[in-house]
């Protein structure tokens, strides 16, 4: 009954950040210390009936509530900090500030995995919810590229002259470019005369500097009115859709590695 009411009571703040990362590509670090702030009397409670007491689950290890609430935490505040450094390293980011805030928040509400009247989920998972969260919405996340080149076939068939870029992006006008949440991934350099087009890894932010110089390479006939760029994807929407799937299924990422490895 206490996983139902901890369901229930993250739903709200999860299609609350999924509205506000549609709309503006960004939540608020209040949202997150509101969901923290009320979910104590969850972590309270727990704390009170389990602590330190050993309790047997469906994952089939017998361990403390306390230690499983530092595990759950921990292991997901350093996930957090290493991705961090190799977003830095790589140039390249998937997930943002928000959503590692969510998914900490996630592992400390659930540290251990909810049931639901010994049914769900469905397959046993590993047993730390928030990385099961993740991993379901890194598997729903996979089926965006396939979106985007079917977007782009039926945009302009067979005809894509950049095919790798259809699987991230899709073509914009360069005077539609502004005010949107986009990034740039087909940039241009001018060099001894010619434009030479090259990829963005992590994409270029767009900004007045960077219409300007287009829309003159533009003018020259230098270059074309539509060029590639690819849209700051909410993450909120993926993670939402991928705590349910573990409720309700279990880790869908886990389960492909696994058939992959051990089929």
């Amino acid at each position: 009954m206490l996983d139902i009411l901890k369901i229930l009571y993250c739903t709200p703040f999860l299609v609350y950040s999924c509205y506000s990362d549609i709309k503006t590509r960004r939540v608020t670090d209040k949202t997150w210390l509101i969901m923290l702030l009320g979910s104590v009397f969850f972590i309270l409670y727990d704390i009170s009936n389990y602590g330190l007491a050993y309790i047997y689950d469906f994952s089939k290890y017998y361990l403390p509530y306390l230690p499983r609430l530092l595990i759950s935490a921990g292991t997901m505040l350093f996930f957090i900090v290493f991705y961090e450094w190799l977003s830095n390293q790589m140039h390249f980011r998937m997930m943002g500030g928000a959503d590692a805030k969510l998914l900490l928040v996630l592992s400390i509400i659930f540290p251990i995995y909810p049931m639901i009247n010994n049914i769900f989920p469905l397959i046993m998972p590993l047993n730390l919810f928030g990385f099961s969260v993740l991993g379901n919405a890194v598997a729903v996340s996979m089926i965006i590229p396939f979106g985007f080149v079917i977007y782009n076939l039926l945009r302009s068939g067979l005809k894509i002259d950049k095919p790798f870029y259809a699987f991230i992006g899709y073509k914009s006008k360069i005077s539609e470019l502004a005010n949107k949440h986009i990034w740039l991934i087909q940039d241009f350099e001018e060099i001894n005369g010619k434009i030479v087009s090259h990829f963005r890894r992590g994409g270029l932010e767009i900004d007045e500097n960077i219409i300007t110089k287009l829309k003159s390479f533009q003018k020259k006939g230098l270059i074309e009115d539509e060029i590639w760029v690819t849209p700051q994807l909410p993450f909120m929407i993926p993670i939402s859709i991928g705590f349910f799937i573990a409720i309700i299924y279990g880790d869908i990422l886990f389960e492909l590695v696994k058939f992959i490895l051990f089929k």
